[in-house]
C-alpha cells in the first residue's frame, strides 16, 4: 500500500478551503456533541462513562493536529459559552465553566491534548497501520486519563485508590474496546482510500 502523508481528511479533501474547514470544525463538533449524550452514569462516581472519548480518538486521528484542536477547542468554548453538549451528569450541569473547572474538567482538558497528539501522530502516518495506530491511541486514552484521575484526585481530596476506582476502572474495557475498534477500522479505511488514489 502506498502510504499518503497527512491525515485522512486532508486525503479526501486534498483542497479544502476555509469554508470546508469551518464546515468539518461544525460537524466535528456536533459528531463530540453527540456522542457526549451517550452517557450511563457509574455509581460513587462524578464521571460518566461516554462516547465522548471515542468521538475525540476519531476526530484527532482523521482531522489531524490543527483542524482536530481547532474542532475540539470549538466544543468547549461552545459548552462554556451555555451550549449544552458536555457529557450529562449527576453532579453537575452538562454546560457552563464550571463543568471546565470541576472535578471532571481534566478528562477534557485532557481531550483537548490527546486530540492534538493524535492528529500529529496521524499527521505522520500513525493511523495508517494497526503496529503505529494502536500505541498511538493507547497515547491519546494516556493523556485523557493522566489529566483526568490528576484533576479528580486533587478536586475531590480523594485518596488515590479512590481515584482509581472512581475515575479508571468502570472504564478500562469499554476504552479497550474502542482503542481496537478504532486502530483496526482506520487502516482498512486507508487501504480502500489508497487504492482509490492509485487507480
Amino acid at each position: 500500500m502506498s502510504l499518503h502523508s497527512g491525515s485522512l481528511r486532508s486525503a479526501v479533501f486534498p483542497r479544502s478551503t476555509a469554508l470546508t474547514q469551518a464546515l468539518f470544525i461544525v460537524g466535528g463538533v456536533g459528531f463530540i456533541s453527540l456522542l457526549a449524550q451517550i452517557s450511563l452514569p457509574v455509581p460513587g462516581s462524578p464521571v460518566p462513562v461516554t462516547g465522548q472519548t471515542l468521538a475525540v480518538l476519531l476526530i484527532g486521528t482523521t482531522y489531524g493536529a490543527r483542524l482536530g484542536l481547532m474542532t475540539f477547542a470549538t466544543y468547549l468554548l461552545a459548552g462554556i459559552a451555555g451550549a449544552p453538549i458536555f457529557a450529562p451528569s449527576a453532579t453537575s450541569a452538562n454546560h457552563g465553566i464550571d463543568r471546565l473547572i470541576g472535578a471532571t474538567g481534566g478528562y477534557l482538558v485532557g481531550m483537548l491534548i490527546a486530540s492534538f497528539v493524535l492528529g500529529y501522530l496521524a499527521d505522520r502516518k500513525a493511523d495508517q497501520k494497526f503496529r503505529t495506530s494502536f500505541p498511538a491511541l493507547l497515547l491519546g486514552d494516556l493523556i485523557i486519563f493522566t489529566l483526568g484521575l490528576a484533576w479528580l484526585h486533587a478536586s475531590l481530596d480523594l485518596t488515590w485508590a479512590a481515584t482509581f476506582k472512581a475515575g479508571l476502572t468502570p472504564f478500562i474495557l469499554g476504552e479497550a474496546l474502542k482503542i481496537a475498534i478504532t486502530a483496526t477500522s482506520l487502516p482498512l479505511i486507508w487501504r480502500r482510500i489508497s487504492r482509490s488514489l492509485n487507480r
